[in-house]
């Protein structure tokens, strides 16, 4: 069993294609990876010499008032580890942390379902990259150039839309299973391994939203960019509450698939997720956000009233998502050193817009508001930009860019400058908008440096 420190990241994502589409498994999601990581440090909780303490320490030091303490012990009945917020102690938090508690409950659940291993206090540490928030009021930290402090409570912070909740649930888990688990047990860079990880992520991330969404977040922070098709709701419908009668039994069965009859059910292609050598994945965040569950649910009323003209609008931006990524992969399968000609992707990319808009018309939910429409055209009239989208469920996240490697600079320089002139009425202001440091990245899952994290650990 390893006892030693213990570090693993995840990498964020953007769905480039496939959004509303994704959550049928009818239907596709093109989504890469990219090369902003949360990292999850994990190490024994220093005790004083005969002290026993059940109690993890969860930290996220790049934000105020950002600890969490919490107690564990084992229940009956196969019912998991009971996890219990500490709030006495003058640095915890008061606030709820829904998503590393329920990621804690199931790590050690599944830990203790799984071998015999008495499990030991452990503190946790947490750190994003820097392109996950939007940071007006960071500070210097020891390393700028990957962490910064953010300066601000969690609650206040404004998210770019890079995933962060799948990417901190996948990392968590990896993390705290590898520190108690030995690689006979656990080997995270196996195929097996990368498997249960996963099953335990999507199992973990749907039970801390409350609904078992569509996955493709934490696809791809376990395995990186892929083509991807959801996994049948059934596989977790059933799962039930850490807490209840016998989930142990059933969260090591949904994890470890010894049945066929529960084998999820998900396609991950990995090959068909490509880009051109000559192009980067670009991210401009407009610091405003939106709510996508609250925009999801509208689409999908629509979707349901609506059955037929939902059908043809659905099939139709399948088939447009699917040419972007055989475009893609054409032009990354290519010559390295003849010049690429990328109209057809430009014009596939301008296809797909146009019936988003459609959806989001139809539906009155702004997947492309029109400050969004008026900053895409504004960058795809700038040389070397080839195309780009709002991704995912749309909103006012950050956009995604796909340019040409030696016109970031000029695509820089209008950005700096950039003004908005069609303001929503009802809609959050754009202000100024910035080019993130953000690219693709194909990998998932990945063992880190644990001695990286300097000053950050305390």
């Amino acid at each position: 069993m390893s006892r030693h420190p213990v570090a693993v990241s995840a990498p964020g994502k953007v769905l480039l294609a496939g959004g509303y589409l994704v959550l049928d498994r009818e239907y596709t999601g093109l989504v890469f990876g990219l090369d902003a990581r949360i990292h999850v440090h994990v190490q024994r909780l220093p005790t004083s010499p005969g002290v026993d303490l059940s109690e993890v320490i969860v930290r996220s030091p790049q934000f105020r008032n950002a600890e969490w303490r919490y107690g564990y012990h084992e229940t009956e009945d196969h019912r998991g580890i009971q996890i219990t917020q500490l709030k006495g102690h003058s640095t915890s938090a008061q606030s709820e942390n829904k998503f590393v508690e329920t990621a804690l409950a199931y790590a050690l659940s599944y830990i203790s379902a799984t071998s015999d291993i008495k499990i030991g206090s452990t503190a946790v540490t947490i750190v994003a990259d820097t392109d996950y928030y939007s940071h007006p009021n960071s500070v210097n930290s020891t390393n700028p150039a990957r962490f910064v402090d953010f300066n601000v409570p969690l609650s206040e912070a404004h998210k770019t839309g890079l995933g962060s909740s799948a990417a901190l649930v996948t990392a968590f888990l990896a993390a705290v299973l590898t520190h108690y688990l030995d690689e006979s047990q656990l080997e995270l860079n196996s195929e097996g391994g990368r498997r249960r990880l996963h099953n335990l992520s999507q199992a973990a991330h749907c039970a801390a939203q409350g609904k078992v969404g569509s996955g493709f977040d934490v696809a791809a922070a376990v395995y990186g960019s892929c083509v991807y098709r959801r996994f049948s709701p059934w596989i977790l419908e059933e799962l039930g509450q850490v807490g209840s009668p016998q989930f142990t039994k059933r969260l090591t069965a949904v994890v470890d698939e010894p049945d066929t009859s529960t084998k999820w059910d998900m396609q991950i292609n990995k090959a068909a997720a490509k880009l051109p050598r000559g192009l980067r994945l670009v991210m401009c965040d407009v610091d405003c956000g939106s709510k996508s569950v609250g925009m999801a649910k509208k689409v999908l009323a629509w979707r349901k009233e609506n059955p037929d003209e939902a059908a043809l609008l659905w099939a139709t931006l399948q088939k447009g998502n699917e040419e972007l990524g055989r475009e893609l992969l054409r032009l990354a399968q290519g010559s390295t050193t003849d010049p690429q000609d990328y109209t057809n992707l430009s014009d596939t990319i301008l296809t797909i817009r146009s019936l988003i808009r459609e959806m989001s018309a139809k539906a009155e939910v702004p997947i492309e508001p029109k400050v969004q429409t008026e900053l895409l055209d504004a960058c795809c009239r700038v040389t070397g930009v080839v195309g780009g989208v709002v991704p995912g469920a749309g909103g006012f996240d950050a956009i995604v860019l796909l340019v040409e490697n030696d016109a970031l600079p000029t695509l820089q320089r209008f950005l700096e400058t950039y003004k908005t002139t069609d303001q929503d009425e009802n809609g959050p202001s754009i202000g100024r908008v910035r080019l993130l440091s953000v690219k693709q990245d194909f990998e998932g899952l990945k063992l880190e440096n644990a001695k990286s994290f300097g000053d950050w650990l305390r």
